[in-house]
């Protein structure tokens, strides 16, 4: 026979239930105007208006402009007791030629964030019913973090420059503001075009990365008249990246190393010689260890192409994200839920190694406290291609919003013993303090003379 503890937290979850179902066009309604408003890192004005408005309906008040335009919000239960943060990401990616493109920008949700948002307000209409005020500890924050994508990397640089950002994603820079300081562990579901017919995939990890700035610089001439009187920062960036594709056979396949990049600046004008390219790179590897190895190549062929050329190097590297590292006890309560209320055949576990070979700022977060980062499985085509759509928001949205309020009901219920134990038995790999500082020693600014 159930207990009457266990009766009431029935009873609190299908209130919860309720409230999400009895919102979903409107949180679907949402989401898909976001995907017709698609705005990139640290632009996104207008999605972040439309964030804070649904949250303020929902109940939830949220200080806005952290991070330029990221949120956050709380709701404060009846009892004391640890903070769970429910994130969705405010920010496109750049696609152009996708349906949902928008036409000066190229940016499109070709990666599904747009979803995010509507399950985050989903979660907070949910967690808002009397049932759970009066009968879970401690506080549920709603957070909406820019600049997941990181994209863009010349105008983020600028605005670090300018004084705007210190570190240049969403959830590092909210990091470093302080805004997760009152955060014991967060979560968030991410979509998938996964060809599993199952709803949620938990477990896994991802890459770590670094990004690098480039800036190679020659001197101007005619190219037609003068070639030889100039120093071609073009050749020298072609140079630079053959050597790049030199070095990969040496790169260890369980390292899963990625080096990619693309060139942003190539030149002004076909009648002169080159002075100035700018290249923007990324290194991924499983371990900082292994990214760090890659990119230290990579800076060496930055240098063989300036010096073959005669041609001046400006390198900025700048830390990138850490490795994810989903909580396996946050994971647990989580994948119960999933069962619970849609079937055993809802749920795919992967084993801690799965790694797909992307990364997330996310993954900073998990290396200060528990996290998790689940998938659903909603979308259609090649996540930031032209043809990534969502092909089932009742999935993405609704179901994502269910699971994650009953998560936060199950953590926070009975004087928050779940949450507490999982917090208690999480051994972060650094404070946030010295995650900021790690950050901080990890940038560098490197000036090379080729000639």
């Amino acid at each position: 026979m159930s207990t009457a503890r266990e009766l009431n937290r029935i009873e609190v979850k299908a209130a919860v239930r309720r409230a999400i179902e009895g919102s979903a066009d409107e949180i679907i309604r949402l989401a898909r105007d976001i995907y017709e408003h698609p705005e990139p890192g640290f632009t996104e004005e207008r999605t972040a208006k439309v964030v804070a408005k649904a949250l303020a309906k929902a109940g939830v008040t949220p200080e806005t402009g952290i991070a330029i335009t990221g949120m956050k919000g709380l709701r404060t239960f009846n009892g004391q007791g640890p903070t769970v943060a429910v994130i969705g990401e405010l920010d496109a990616v750049k696609a152009p030629g996708h349906p949902s493109a928008d036409m000066t920008t190229g940016a499109a949700h070709a990666c599904g964030h747009h979803s995010q948002l509507g399950a985050l307000i989903g979660t907070a209409i949910g967690l808002g019913v009397p049932e759970v005020a009066s009968t879970l500890s401690g506080r549920a924050a709603f957070i909406a973090t820019p600049a997941e994508e990181f994209i863009d990397v010349e105008m983020r640089w600028g605005l670090r420059e300018a004084g705007r950002l210190g570190l240049l994603s969403g959830k590092q820079e909210m990091i470093r503001l302080g805004a997760f300081d009152d955060i014991d562990m967060a979560m968030m579901v991410h979509t998938s075009s996964s060809k599993s017919q199952r709803r949620f995939i938990v477990g896994g990890t991802s890459n770590a990365h670094v990004v690098h700035y480039v800036r190679f610089l020659g001197k101007a001439a005619h190219a037609g008249g003068a070639p030889h009187q100039g120093v071609n920062a073009l050749q020298a960036a072609m140079l630079a990246l053959s050597a790049i594709n030199t070095q990969r056979e040496t790169f260890e396949a369980e390292n899963q190393t990625r080096v990619h990049g693309i060139i942003t600046r190539g030149g002004v004008a076909t009648n002169a010689v080159p002075a100035e390219v700018v290249y923007e790179g990324r290194v991924r590897g499983r371990t900082m260890t292994a990214v760090d190895k890659i990119a230290a190549q990579v800076e060496d062929c930055y240098r063989a192409g300036a010096l073959a050329m005669g041609a001046s190097l400006e390198i900025v590297s700048i830390p990138g994200y850490l490795p994810l590292d989903n909580n396996k006890d946050f994971a647990s309560v989580f994948s119960k839920n999933v069962v619970t209320e849609f079937g055993e055949d809802a749920l795919t576990t992967q084993a801690d190694t799965v790694n797909a070979g992307g990364s997330t700022d996310m993954g900073d977060l998990s290396q200060i406290m528990p996290a998790l980062h689940p998938y659903v499985a909603a979308a259609e085509g090649t996540g930031h291609g032209i043809d990534y759509v969502i092909a089932d928001y009742r999935r993405a949205v609704v179901d994502s919003a269910i699971s994650m309020a009953l998560t936060v009901v199950d953590l926070l219920s009975d004087n928050a013993a779940e949450a507490r134990m999982i917090i208690d038995s999480n051994k972060p790999s650094m404070t946030r303090a010295e995650y900021v500082q790690s950050q901080a020693d990890r940038l560098r600014k490197i000036e090379y003379r080729g000639g």
